[in-house]
């Protein structure tokens, strides 16, 4: 798609937003585009067989897919450079070797901003020692990353990971995203995102906690603004993936605790006890919280969490569904004012929004 088209439709999310919001008192929308191509450091594609000759296909949206609905393509220009460099190289590889070519049914890329690429290829049919074989001579022979799948079978030939780097305000972090766990897709609005918040977390001091952190997504660069950070997950791979990059970033003033955010807002209240906050040595009356980052699932933030967070002087919310994002508000703006707004435009040509929100305690006086 070209520029003009871009604009547009970015053109049109902004609107969008700004409508929805129509009653709140929020400041100028910060609009943060995304590349118009090039942009997604993921994609998955089904595999098409026709004879001998295979191809990567999508199906239209809305319809059954098979022949009718079908979308082949030799290409994806909305992939980073290094998944459409290697989509062509792979089917050419795989289409010599049978073993590798029969029942192959589905393929995914994760990508990084360097290059480097991590492919799950996945089967209707057991994956023995033959395709194994073949397929760490294609691992080899591509200079990748490639992970076997099958029902009931996971075969990591090397690893099952790749490490993004992003730069934010200078400073350049590592980050290890594992095949299967949520990463944010388009990495150069990623780094903007970042950016946004550390600005956004500057003076306001005092110690920060975390909800549904990921993979430390956020926690590590906004961890430079604060005393310490307790930040929270559920996903044991997350946790794990998060860990790594703490050590990895020397980032030593981060602790993080496996507790979805239902479950800190008991302990934080007093109301339950967790054995998972004592084995990791976390003792929340050591905190002096002034911020907390909340970045929930599309369904937004529960109401017991909603009134945990009005209790604090300052709210970061990263939000990926502005109509649940518009319905927190509405009980945030009670005790707390809108002092920045942001659109970050993570997924282009689509009807997604991403945003933000700073939100600072009003005084008794508003």
């Amino acid at each position: 798609m070209s520029t003009p088209d871009y604009a547009q439709q970015l053109a049109d999310k902004a609107a969008r937003l700004q409508t929805l919001f129509t009653g709140l008192d929020t400041p100028e929308l910060e609009i943060f585009p995304s590349p118009p191509s090039h942009y997604r450091m993921r994609a998955e594609f089904r595999i098409w067989h026709e004879g001998d000759n295979i191809s990567y296909a999508m199906f239209e949206p809305g319809r059954k897919a098979g022949s009718a609905s079908l979308i082949k393509l030799a290409d994806f220009p909305a992939a980073s450079p290094a998944i459409n460099r290697l989509m062509p190289a792979l089917l050419q590889a795989v289409a010599a070797v049978p073993v590798l070519q029969n029942r192959w049914y589905q393929c995914e890329f994760l990508s990084t901003l360097s290059g480097e690429v991590l492919v799950s290829m996945i089967y209707h049919k057991k994956l023995d020692d033959a395709w194994q074989a073949a397929a760490r001579q294609l691992q080899q022979d591509l200079g990748i990353s490639i992970i076997g799948r099958s029902r009931g079978q996971k075969i990591v030939l090397s690893q099952d990971f790749v490490t993004e780097e992003l730069e934010v305000a200078g400073r350049r972090f590592r980050y290890r995203q594992t095949e299967g766990s949520f990463t944010q897709p388009n990495a150069a609005v990623c780094q903007s995102m970042l950016t946004w918040a550390c600005q956004s977390a500057q003076g306001l001091g005092g110690d920060m906690l975390e909800l549904y952190c990921g993979n430390g997504n956020f926690t590590l660069p906004l961890s430079q603004h604060f005393r310490r950070v307790l930040a929270t997950e559920v996903s044991k791979t997350s946790v794990a993936a998060a860990q790594w990059n703490i050590e990895a970033n020397g980032c030593d003033n981060i602790a993080i605790a496996r507790l979805s955010a239902e479950e800190f807002t008991e302990a934080y209240q007093g109301a339950r006890e967790f054995r998972r906050l004592q084995e990791s040595g976390i003792r929340l009356a050591d905190y002096a919280f002034s911020t907390v980052l909340v970045d929930p699932p599309r369904a937004g933030v529960d109401d017991d969490t909603l009134q945990l967070l009005a209790g604090f002087d300052n709210i970061l919310y990263i939000s990926c569904n502005p109509d649940t994002l518009r319905s927190n508000l509405e009980v945030l703006n009670r005790s707390h004012r809108i002092e920045r707004f942001a659109l970050f435009d993570q997924f282009p040509f689509t009807h997604h929004i991403e945003s933000g929100v700073l939100l600072r305690k009003r005084s008794t006086s508003e």
